[in-house]
């Protein structure tokens, strides 16, 4: 997949806690049609993920993870679906990829199992580190920066040694600021200004602003549901700042809302 052209990764949770549509997709059917109607809705990736990483959310069994995924991944990948697996387990991260997924999404940085970053050199695949402080269940915590952008571009790159290290090709490396991770409202709003700093790092850029409390916080709407306009707001300002794929959960209206923003950049 190239990135001549900003690409859309559509997010799957099939979960029974995640912040905005735990227990939605939880059927594997539900959640197959769910995915090709992102395809058909002009979604260039479907992000798999079987684990909420929702603030306070606890580490399920990989086990428990893989029988959630698997199933959903073995037949987007039949149908010919570019998929991601959301993952910080090794394990996960092998079985996902032996059923056909193409691209590990790795909300840890690939430092959560250290079978992890082996596992990704040895399979050559995509993958994407994001910046997150602790785990789900600690990062409320971490939350404390003196300088957040600057922070954040130091550990990430760290992340991008520590990749490199283990013997993964910078090519193959793809960077999330992580908004909302370890990062209140304003700290996210913070990362999303600096994100040329992040894109000096030389990896192209994943945002995943979708749904995301800071978008509640700043338009005063607790509910993710209903913070459909602030998401496309916030994506096309991470765009604007050199983001090459957005994550998001309603993909008609954010490939239309990019479409237009590219039709007003063109003239």
């Amino acid at each position: 997949m190239t990135l001549d052209r900003p690409r859309i990764m559509g997010v799957l949770n099939v979960t029974p806690d995640s912040f905005s549509d735990g227990g939605t997709f939880v059927a594997a059917n539900a959640a197959l049609a769910v995915a090709r109607a992102m395809v058909e809705d002009g979604a260039d990736i479907v992000d798999v993920g079987g684990e909420s990483t929702r603030p306070g959310a606890l580490a399920i069994p990989p086990d428990e993870e893989q029988r959630r995924v698997i199933p959903v991944i073995k037949a987007l990948a039949a149908a010919g679906v570019r998929v991601s697996v959301d993952t910080r387990n090794a394990s996960t991260m092998a079985a996902a990829l032996d059923a056909g997924a193409l691209i590990i999404n790795d909300v840890s940085g690939l430092s959560y199992d250290p079978a992890a970053a082996p596992l990704v050199a040895r399979r050559g695949c995509p993958v994407v580190l994001m910046h997150m402080r602790g785990t789900p269940a600690t990062m409320r915590a971490r939350a404390v920066y003196a300088d957040v952008a600057a922070e954040v571009v130091a550990e990430l790159r760290g992340c991008v040694a520590a990749a490199e290290a283990a013997g993964i090709s910078r090519d193959a490396i793809v960077l999330d600021p992580g908004v909302g991770f370890a990062k209140d409202a304003a700290q996210s709003l913070a990362v999303l200004r600096a994100l040329p700093d992040v894109a000096a790092l030389g990896c192209p850029l994943l945002i995943g602003v979708s749904r995301k409390s800071f978008i509640g916080v700043v338009a005063g709407e607790a509910d993710p549901l209903r913070r459909l306009p602030g998401s496309l707001a916030a994506a096309l300002f991470a765009l604007s700042r050199g983001a090459a794929i957005l994550r998001v959960h309603d993909v008609a209206e954010t490939v239309q809302a990019v479409r237009v923003w590219q039709a007003l950049g063109s003239g």
